[in-house]
């Protein structure tokens, strides 16, 4: 009998950590690292507010998605359909749309992650990166591959990010007042950097991770909670850090170059921070956050197929295959520089981020049938239809903004 708990406890502390660190490394992918830099670079310690922003917006939104999708033990777009019909296929195509949008930059990112570690070219690196996901889909391990790499990554690049923050000096005190109180608020960054981290694919990446372990209905809902806040706190520390290593480079009065096709500026700041070393780590980082993106972009968004009759494991791994694959030859075929790619994704996925959200709130306030009968807390919708109503506003302040973004 105590065996048998035992089992049990570590199968939910597995599967919790799964989810964890799906979503912290699907927030915590090459699309924000280079969003962080370029925005760093243009904006200084004023960029705090935004990465505040981001990580309040991602406490709500995660915690009503993860909540949600447990309580009903279905996927998004099952759930969706439930509650109004059709929405769920709109909302399969937004995330598969965006997902493979996001991909293409996680791709790039893997390849601008190769190259500064390796010096191989962006393109050869991002397709063996592309062909080592695929690997992992069709082993017959699987889920076991798809976890252990993802924390395994994920502890690299949180380690690693946190080294050359120290390298960096950045100035803390400034950083901290402007988070509250800033020189300057740009919504199309905010929306950027909010897409980037909670938008599009990413809301669903440990929600339906959790599915897939079997954590569901109310009597897991409060570990579901704990899971959920310990996963945007990891993923929140990440972001700052991240920032103050690139902030304290900005701050010392080093230029970083926005412009150029080439430009690759999270790799110019690592460089500054800490020499040709500094560079090489940031290559470690870039590449492991672009690779654990690949794989949750995937995963999720080919998890949303469930609507369109693909349910089995292989049927499964064939489409999460093709979604890569596809990705990878939009990639190749597209002749904007990189960086750039990885800074329009976020926005876009940050455009798609509150329809989802409507849906699910909706289903908060209306559908406890679909709860099994729970009253949903009222607190946490509040703030829910709060964060919808603003996500919404700020999608329309900055489109134009944010498509502007692949002229760059």
């Amino acid at each position: 009998m105590t065996t048998d708990r035992s089992v049990a406890a570590a199968s939910l502390r597995g599967g919790l950590l799964a989810a964890i660190f799906l979503m912290a490394t699907s927030a915590i992918g090459p699309g924000f690292i280079t969003q962080t830099a370029t925005f760093t670079a243009r904006m200084g310690s004023a960029f705090a507010f935004a990465i505040l922003a981001s990580i309040l917006i991602d406490f709500v939104v995660q915690l009503n998605i993860w909540r949600i999708t447990a309580l009903t033990g279905k996927r998004a777009s099952e759930t969706a359909n439930a509650a109004i019909p059709g929405a769920g296929y709109l909302l399969t195509a937004l995330v598969v749309i965006g997902g493979l949008a996001f991909n293409v930059g996680n791709i790039a990112g893997a390849g601008l992650g190769l190259n500064a570690m390796l010096g191989l070219d962006p393109k050869i690196g991002g397709a063996l990166s592309a062909a080592l996901a695929i690997g992992i889909f069709l082993s017959k391990r699987a889920g076991l591959l798809l976890d252990r790499m993802i924390i395994g990554l994920g502890v690299v690049m949180i380690l690693l990010t946190i080294f050359v923050a120290f390298q960096s000096n950045p100035p803390v005190g400034e950083a901290l007042r402007q988070s509250i109180w800033p020189d300057a608020i740009d919504f199309a960054t905010i929306t950027t950097i909010v897409g980037g981290t909670v938008g599009g694919y990413i809301t669903y990446s440990g929600a339906h991770r959790l599915l897939d372990k079997g954590l569901t209905g109310e009597r897991n809902l409060a570990a579901v909670t704990r899971a959920a806040l310990t996963g945007i706190a990891v993923t929140g520390v990440m972001r700052f850090v991240l920032f103050l290593a690139i902030l304290g480079v900005v701050a010392s009065g080093v230029t970083l170059d926005l412009s150029s096709q080439a430009a690759n500026p999270a790799a110019q700041a690592f460089q500054v921070a800490a020499g040709e070393w500094g560079l090489r780590v940031f290559g470690v980082v870039l590449w492991a956050a672009a690779l654990t993106s690949v794989i949750g972009a995937a995963y999720t968004s080919v998890s949303f197929l469930d609507v369109l009759g693909v349910r089995t494991d292989r049927s499964r791994n064939m489409a999460t295959v093709a979604f890569i694959t596809f990705s990878l030859v939009v990639y190749l075929a597209l002749g904007t520089a990189p960086a750039a790619i990885l800074v329009f994704v976020g926005g876009f996925n940050g455009l798609i981020l509150p329809i989802g959200l409507t849906i699910f709130t909706y289903i908060g306030y209306a559908r406890s049938d679909l709860m099994g009968g729970h009253r949903y807390n009222r607190g946490l919708l509040a703030l829910g239809a709060i964060v919808c109503a603003l996500t919404w506003y700020m999608g329309f302040r900055s489109f134009s903004t944010i498509f502007a973004f692949l002229t760059v």
